[in-house]
């Protein structure tokens, strides 16, 4: 009686066929997930909530001043900050409002600005306060929000 000793094992064209199916799994999987897309998501999710905050103590600060902006934030006589009628930048530059100086500490811990773009001198967010006597604050660096963020109140 003969004995045949038959190995086991996958052949060559078994594995680079497998080795296949995980490559074109892995690619569905990655452009599935997108990772570039999901940062960007991630970023325009800090803007709306850096929004949504700016605005907070903009109105809040108003509230604690019976509805009145524009009085003294602690910078000096005649350096008052008064709400734009236009967008401007918010800021410790040049041309930009300095609202830090009115809702820090007291109504923020810390002034906020864009994730990419921003700093302390020109955060990347705009205020306006137009003849309606409505507080804009909006984010136009969105990278994948479409209009801007905006939030009006």
């Amino acid at each position: 009686m003969k004995k045949y000793n038959k190995q086991g094992g996958f052949t060559l064209i078994e594995i680079l066929v497998v080795i296949g199916i995980i490559a074109i799994l892995a690619a569905v999987v990655i452009i599935a997930i997108n990772p570039a897309r999901q940062f960007a998501q991630a970023r325009d999710s800090q803007r709306s909530s850096n929004v949504n905050a700016i605005l907070n103590a903009v109105w809040q600060r108003m509230v604690d001043n019976k509805g009145v902006w524009s009085v003294d934030c602690g910078l000096g006589v005649g350096n008052d900050v008064t709400l734009p009628v236009a967008a401007t930048q918010i800021g410790t530059a040049a041309g930009n409002i300095n609202l830090a100086a009115c809702i820090v500490p007291t109504y923020l811990p810390s002034m906020v600005w864009d994730p990419t773009t921003g700093s302390a001198t020109a955060t990347g967010y705009t205020v306006a306060r137009p003849a309606s006597g409505r507080v804009t604050i909006e984010a136009p660096d969105t990278e994948i929000a479409t209009p801007d963020i905006s939030v009006t109140r």
